[in-house]
């Protein structure tokens, strides 16, 4: 009899921890799998691929300054990144000031000088136009001011005013946007905007000047021709006719 129950309770332990092994499986295949993190945003390719910028890319190689930026983007705890880039036409159109006449220490402020240490995503700047300055990657006196213009989104550096044309990648933690012209910051530049030239005066309208008068008078003018008195010959014409006339009638008398 006691091997019998002793038997018994077996089959049932058995069957009791089969159902939670069960149990314990189907909620496992029942819990999804963690999403992959995502990837981040690689700034040489968004550049290489996405617009006109192997002017600002080759800088950023040169100057050391793409491994800081990417070193920021890869921080997905962390504040992200804001990255201006000028088109390539941008550096052509750069005659006075020249970046040519810079150190390598002032060459590489400039170009962290585009960069933020904080994701924006485009509506963000509307608010951040009310905050004043805004500090860059270049520290110090190294700051920017933003501007909401009819939701354009103006980018003031003292020395260069310019406006957010596009987005080329805006996912946190990193921005990247399009300007179109070059950030030139007052502590290198001075604090002087370079002034515009003027245009040149337009040339004055040369006004014909009147026609003078002429000597001809019109027809109306002259009044009626005048009449021609006849010649000395003619009158001793005709005083021959009339005494020749006279002479005959006195012979036919």
């Amino acid at each position: 009899m006691k091997n019998i129950t002793y038997l018994f309770a077996t089959i049932l332990l058995m069957l009791i921890c089969s159902s939670c092994n069960a149990q314990k499986k189907a909620t496992l295949a029942q819990s999804p799998a963690p999403a992959p993190e995502p990837e981040p945003a690689n700034i040489t390719h968004l550049l290489d691929v996405a617009g006109p910028f192997h002017t600002f890319l080759k800088y950023l190689e040169s100057t050391n300054v793409l491994g800081t930026l990417q070193t920021q983007a890869n921080k997905t705890d962390g504040e992200g990144l804001t990255l201006f880039v000028p088109k390539d036409d941008s550096f052509t159109s750069l005659k006075n000031p020249s970046l040519s006449n810079l150190t390598d220490t002032q060459l590489k402020q400039v170009i962290l000088f585009h960069a933020l240490p904080h994701f924006y995503s485009l509506s963000d700047f509307k608010n951040l136009s009310k905050v004043g300055p805004v500090q860059t990657f270049a520290g110090g006196a190294y700051t920017l001011n933003f501007t909401d213009v009819s939701g354009t989104v103006q980018v003031s550096s003292g020395w260069s005013v310019t406006k957010i044309s596009s987005s080329v990648w805006s996912a946190a933690p990193v921005g990247v946007y399009q300007i179109d012209m070059v950030l030139l910051p007052e502590a290198i530049f001075g604090p002087s905007v370079p002034s515009v030239a003027a245009p040149p005066p337009a040339p004055e309208a040369h006004v014909p000047a009147a026609d003078a008068p002429s000597d001809d008078t019109s027809d109306a003018d002259k009044g009626p021709p005048a009449t021609k008195e006849p010649s000395s010959s003619y009158r001793v014409v005709c005083s021959l006719v009339f005494a020749l006339s006279g002479v005959l009638l006195l012979s036919v008398i």
